[in-house]
């Protein structure tokens, strides 16, 4: 299983995601699912994924070959808006599913695979997407401002408590820990490394982009004061009457 979040507020982008998968409990392993595409000052593209390994490393094989494509087909660093890298990938998507899907039946084997695409080109402002298995998309807009992923519902509640337009990278960045630490806390499946991506509005490069392994400190910090306070919390709250 997978967890991949990505934000869009006002002052930039926030992605993340973990690098655990699992074919059972005896073959865990341990996969980058996000991939980067940059070109100072002219784009800045972040693609998480989730499902099927063999799929989603497919897909973003071919994104990366096709980006040494003489006529720039299929070339996300050609692209002339993020609407038009989404199809993209999604022809893409849409390719390995024509390749592969029957194969993957006749073995019992679901076509599973789903992608978050967020960054900015220039000439227009940050965009983000969230691609489905059929290679359709949809665009967050000003009420829905993030994408999750994989292994979705422990980490969706403080991010819908926590996140509007006007919060910041690092408020973001913060939440989006909290939500992979809940995660990873109910799911078993979902694991560090961690792989965050912070992008500033305008500036089309990447603001930080760090690694964080289990033993990192502030993730620990991060763990094991927002567990302390939500026991707090918890115990403040007043008992019920009927109780």
């Amino acid at each position: 299983m997978t967890y991949c979040v990505g934000m869009m507020m006002d002052e930039g982008l926030v992605f993340l995601a973990d690098s655990r998968t699992n074919a059972g409990v005896d073959q865990i392993n341990s996969f980058r699912k996000l991939t980067l595409f940059e070109r100072a000052g002219d784009r800045v593209l972040v693609l998480l994924s989730a499902g099927n390994l063999a799929i989603t490393q497919a897909v973003i094989a071919i994104l990366k070959r096709r980006l040494d494509a003489e006529d720039g087909t299929g070339n996300l660093m050609a692209a002339k808006s993020m609407f038009d890298a989404a199809e993209l990938v999604g022809e893409a998507l849409r390719f390995v599913y024509a390749r592969d899907a029957r194969a993957l039946k006749d073995h019992n084997v679901e076509f599973n695979a789903s992608f978050v695409l967020g960054g900015q080109i220039r000439g227009e402002a940050p965009r983000m997407f969230s691609i489905y298995a059929a290679g359709n998309f949809i665009e967050a807009t000003d009420d829905t401002r993030y994408f999750q992923i994989g292994e979705s519902k422990y980490g969706k509640p403080i991010i819908d408590r926590m996140i509007t337009a006007t919060s910041s990278l690092k408020e973001a960045a913060k939440c989006a820990l909290v939500s992979m630490d809940s995660t990873i806390r109910s799911n078993l499946s979902v694991g560090p490394p961690l792989d965050m991506v912070l992008i500033k509005t305008d500036t089309l490069s990447v603001h930080h982009h760090v690694r964080i392994n289990v033993d990192d400190e502030y993730f620990q910090t991060i763990r094991i004061r927002w567990g302390r306070a939500l026991r707090q919390a918890f115990a403040d709250l007043p008992d019920p009457p009927f109780a």
